[in-house]
């Protein structure tokens, strides 16, 4: 589902909400720069603070001293204003992996041109400008997935960034790969040159990781909302208890997330009329299984933490992740680590923690779907044919092999990022975030959280038509008519890979679920 067309977004002294990054990030919406003179001269400032510095001959790090552990070296002020710093770019070109994709580069330049417009970092308005041409004009640099640490920040990954600015390297441009120099050319564009700070401003910072991340954090939003649906369904497919989710239940352990997942699960199974037999009366069946169950409990964990993980990125978005930046107050040149990404590492390690019980879960469920022994009357594996085809069918049984599959890799991803951190670079970068891998597990495992509930969707919308009185739940009925808009229900045995992966797409970036 393509999104509406989103009003320019302002780059400026005012931060950028996740909404305005991913709209950008998705080609929706372009950018331009704030000319109030207060923005303008504060970026002017900083950088007139770092040519005094130069002058000066105070040491700036990575400005008129060598890189990392060879901090120790120093550069004469003529060395500094003809040197432009493009060695550090090259010598970072070591990425591996496939791209990280064009919406979560588009995601990080945006997150980097937040960053140096905060006027702390000695760049040019020029540096900003091509940025903002480059995310305008639709060239996004091709980024190799792997080899970042995340500190001193993305260094990898934002060095192909700076190279494609310059008119290295590859991009994608017009639906095609090119190289940057093609992609300037098309887009009436120079190629830039840095001056002494920019190159380090562009490498320095968690840009990459952040992009990542605030894309991870959409789509678990749309998880969520998916992940409440399946299971108001498998509710009625099993003929399970509304009663599970009473509202006295949130009021006695008043998390907000359990409370809000069970007033949605009590909305999508409200009926227009009462009628028998729409929950098991078995004395076997007083309690519903776990998973069914405690759902609001699950799903709320991923709700809450959403809240805070959400407040996290978007201010480490808005952040001035450089190194160095420059005192607006006393000009004084300040080196320290903004650039480490420990806040993204602990949010994305949270998510995937959060994001795979959502996996578990539908696994769950869709077991006590397709198991005769618990799914209270349905036929084994969701079978639609007449009991004499029995035989030769075998409906979702394959189905609930693969979501055991893709939950347990989701499961797998959980360990935590940040526990891996390497002391490397001669032991300058001797405790380093992770935050990047942090951010490449959270967005696997919302890839197969979602093929988790594609299968989950499915099983229980063929749950509820073979129990049949959905008509008595007209909020199942109009998402029963969604998922049959992808996906025809399976009434003999057919391959359903196009239909997991079309209904898993669809989670991951419409609005079916909300």
């Amino acid at each position: 589902m393509k999104q509406q067309a989103t009003r320019m977004v302002t780059i400026g002294r005012n931060p950028l909400t996740l909404e305005e990054i991913i709209a950008v990030a998705r080609g929706n919406a372009p950018v331009k720069l704030s000319r109030e003179r207060s923005f303008r001269d504060r970026i002017r400032r900083s950088e007139a603070m770092l040519y005094s510095a130069i002058r000066n001959e105070i040491p700036i790090y990575g400005v008129n001293t060598g890189y990392g552990k060879s901090c120790g070296k120093r550069l004469t002020q003529d060395q500094v204003l003809k040197h432009r710093k493009d060695n550090l770019i090259r010598f970072h070109g070591c990425g591996t992996g496939e791209p990280i994709g064009v919406e979560a580069t588009r995601a990080a330049m945006l997150c980097r041109l937040i960053c140096l417009s905060r006027g702390y970092s000695g760049v040019s308005f020029g540096l900003l400008e091509q940025l903002a041409a480059f995310l305008n004009h639709g060239i996004t640099p091709v980024v190799p997935c792997e080899g970042s640490v995340g500190a001193s920040g993305d260094l990898t990954p934002m060095s192909y960034v700076a190279a494609a600015l310059t008119g290295k390297r590859d991009v994608f441009c017009r639906g095609k790969r090119m190289p940057a120099t093609g992609a300037l050319r098309l887009s009436g564009l120079a190629p830039y040159a840095f001056a002494p700070k920019e190159a380090i401003s562009m490498l320095n910072g968690t840009s990459t990781m952040t992009g990542l991340a605030i894309l991870a954090v959409e789509r678990a939003g749309r998880i969520l909302n998916a992940g409440i649906f399946a299971t108001a369904l498998t509710v009625h497919a099993l003929k399970g208890k509304a009663l599970h989710f009473h509202p006295t239940i949130g009021e006695a352990k008043p998390f907000p997330g359990q409370v809000q997942v069970a007033r949605r699960l009590t909305e999508l199974l409200r009926m227009r009329k009462r009628i028998a037999d729409i929950e098991s009366q078995a004395k076997e069946d007083l309690q519903d299984p776990y998973s069914v169950r405690c759902a609001p409990h699950i799903i709320g964990v991923l709700s809450d933490a959403l809240t805070w993980i959400r407040q996290w990125v978007e201010t480490e978005a808005n952040s001035a992740n450089d190194n160095p930046i420059f005192d607006p107050e006393t000009s004084q040149p300040l080196m320290s680590g903004n650039f480490y990404g420990g806040h993204i590492a602990f949010a994305m390690d949270a998510l995937k923690a959060a994001l795979a019980s959502i996996a578990d879960m539908c696994d769950r469920q869709v077991t006590l779907l397709v198991d005769p022994l618990f799914n209270r009357g349905l036929p084994a594996d969701l079978v639609r044919v007449p009991s004499e085809s029995l035989v030769f069918h075998h409906g979702f049984k394959a189905m609930s092999l693969s979501t055991s599959a893709l939950a347990a890799e989701a499961l797998k991803l959980t360990i935590p990022a940040a526990s891996f951190s390497r002391s490397t670079e001669s032991h300058n970068q001797d405790k380093v975030s992770m935050g990047t891998i942090a951010a490449r597990d959270a967005e696997r495992i919302c890839t197969l959280t979602e093929r988790v509930l594609a299968i989950h969707l499915l099983a229980a919308a063929q749950g509820c038509e073979i129990r049949g009185n959905i008509d008595v739940r007209p909020r199942l009925v109009s998402l029963i008519h969604q998922i049959r808009s992808l996906s025809e229900a399976v009434l003999e045995d057919r391959e359903m890979d196009e239909d997991i992966e079309r209904l898993a797409r669809t989670i991951a970036k419409a609005e079916l679920f909300s």
